[in-house]
């Protein structure tokens, strides 16, 4: 599976950004998809998380409330609307995806085989 993040880019504290994570090769079908975050010198951040089949979704405490992960099944995405940003969510979003990964491991880098490159997301004040 070979995923593309896109949807990055600048924008003002308080704005929105979507970001969009698409899949080429096969569908999401049966994937758990996640989004991610990291900035220099820090660990690999856990976003967002969604199972496809379903569609549970999951979420950093950090970003609940602010930010909706869903799928958009007609053209095999999966977006990360991001609302209220804040300059702290400032980083480099990438998304990722596997199969069969088990509900508390969802928030782990290392449970997903498949990732994307990144797309910066710069908030400015």
């Amino acid at each position: 599976v070979q995923l593309q993040a896109s949807g990055g880019g600048l924008v003002q504290a308080g704005g929105s950004l979507r970001l969009s994570c698409a899949a080429s090769g096969r569908t999401f079908s049966g994937y758990t998809v996640g989004w991610f975050r990291q900035t220099p010198g820090k660990e690999r951040e856990f976003v967002a998380g969604i199972k496809w089949s379903g569609g549970s979704t999951y979420y950093a405490d950090s970003v609940k409330g602010r930010f909706t992960i869903s799928r958009e099944s007609a053209k095999n995405l999966v977006n990360l609307q991001m609302n209220s940003l804040r300059l702290e969510d400032t980083a480099v979003y990438s998304c990722a995806a596997s199969r069969t990964i088990i509900q508390s491991s969802i928030g782990m880098p290392s449970a997903y085989a498949y990732w994307g490159q990144g797309t910066l997301v710069t908030v400015s004040s």
